[in-house]
């Protein structure tokens, strides 16, 4: 079925919603200029705004089965786009405490405040990709939990879950991966 500018969104989406690959894929084409736009401007970098409209637009394809055809599709496609922003955003203030916390810690104060001068500034910087460093050699089996609880932001039942154990065990390697990072800090540095 060929799909023109004179088709309304609706009628598109209810055939995607049928399985119709190319009824999708020309609502793709006619929305992700928009869609990308109003997702840089939510997250403000055009990796992570990409990033998110391709989750914006797999989601929409999954979730095809409860959007109603009664309803504004482009309504529906931004709160899809919301939602994907939203959780990035949450992500990325959980990720950006812990790591302020483990950096702050290693250091035996308090994170760089913002409006310090360049050099504190650069230091904080050095302390974050080192502790980006220590958490990438970690292995698997503490590396998966940091990652999946700090960066994707998920609960330690969530993380569980994707991993197959309990959230106690979660916890704990947490906990140990914590310990690791911490060492592999003081010994980056000399201390310790």
């Amino acid at each position: 079925m060929r799909f023109g500018e004179a088709d309304s969104d609706e009628q598109i989406a209810t055939a995607a919603k049928g399985g119709d690959r190319e009824a999708f894929e020309f609502l793709v084409r006619r929305h992700k200029g928009g869609i990308y736009r109003f997702v840089r401007r939510y997250v403000g970098q055009g990796d992570d705004a990409y990033d998110i409209l391709q989750n914006c637009f797999v989601s929409a394809w999954t979730g095809l089965a409860r959007y109603d055809p009664e309803r504004p599709f482009l309504s529906w496609l931004r709160v899809i786009a919301l939602n994907k922003c939203r959780d990035f955003a949450r992500r990325q203030k959980v990720r950006n405490l812990i790591l302020k916390a483990f950096a702050a810690e290693t250091r035996g104060g308090e994170p760089a405040i913002p409006g310090e001068d360049i050099d504190a500034q650069d230091a904080e910087s050095e302390r974050l990709s080192r502790l980006d460093k220590a958490i990438s050699r970690l292995s698997s089996f503490y590396k998966e939990p940091v990652l999946l609880t700090t960066v994707s932001g998920l609960s330690h039942i969530e993380a569980a879950r994707e991993l197959g154990t309990t959230p106690k065990a979660i916890e704990m390697r947490l906990y140990r991966a914590r310990k690791k990072i911490l060492s592999d800090l003081g010994s980056d540095s000399g201390e310790g």
